[in-house]
């Protein structure tokens, strides 16, 4: 069975939803799923006054955090960011950064990887945000999979690089049709790959 990792990070909510998307999607084309939130790196009382924000944090807080051991276990790894002045978040980089020692010894080599990301307006940095990513696995000698215009959804979507959603000024936006089913391309695509590289 192929083993795929969605590790990310979520503020308001929206990549957790993203996440649950993924996980979904690759659970019915058979795929062992793991999903691991990235711990917040923010005192609470800082974002009290923001409700979405506040949610998202009580329901993921007793979740399983990421780990670097996730990569290692899995087969693909979807990654997913909220767009921060174009570029990944704070608490997503600190976690990045902390995969140092497993990047030394090779073990998030040779494997599939994609990603996800949100911003509030469809210009805020998306694109960006995760080519940036993609460097960094690149680094680590990961197969990059992103879902290009692998399908006729993909046009609709408009972003080859990834998955993104706008979430809208006030952070709002539910999840729209088009980016519900180009997560589940994503999805289902980077389990196929997984699949094959784990064979070879």
């Amino acid at each position: 069975m192929t083993k795929l990792a969605i590790i990310y990070y979520s503020s308001t909510g929206h990549g957790t939803a993203m996440a649950d998307i993924l996980a979904t999607a690759a659970q019915e084309a058979g795929a062992d799923v793991r999903v691991r939130h990235i711990a917040e790196t923010r005192d609470p009382q800082t974002f009290a006054e923001n409700p979405a924000w506040s949610s998202n944090y009580a329901a993921t807080r007793d979740l399983p955090a990421a780990t670097g051991d996730d990569i290692v276990w899995a087969d693909g790894v979807i990654l997913g960011s909220p767009t921060r002045f174009g570029s990944t978040a704070a608490p997503f980089q600190t976690f990045m950064d902390a995969l140092g020692g497993l990047w030394a010894k090779g073990a998030l080599a040779g494997k599939a990887y994609a990603a996800f990301t949100s911003s509030q307006t469809a210009h805020g940095g998306q694109e960006t945000t995760l080519l940036g990513l993609y460097t960094s696995l690149m680094h680590f000698g990961g197969i990059l999979v992103p879902p290009g215009y692998t399908d006729s959804i993909k046009f609709a979507d408009g972003n080859p690089y990834g998955v993104s959603h706008v979430t809208g000024p006030d952070n709002q936006n539910e999840i729209n049709d088009s980016t519900r089913a180009a997560l589940q391309h994503m999805s289902v695509r980077v389990v196929k790959v997984a699949s094959a590289l784990a064979k070879v």
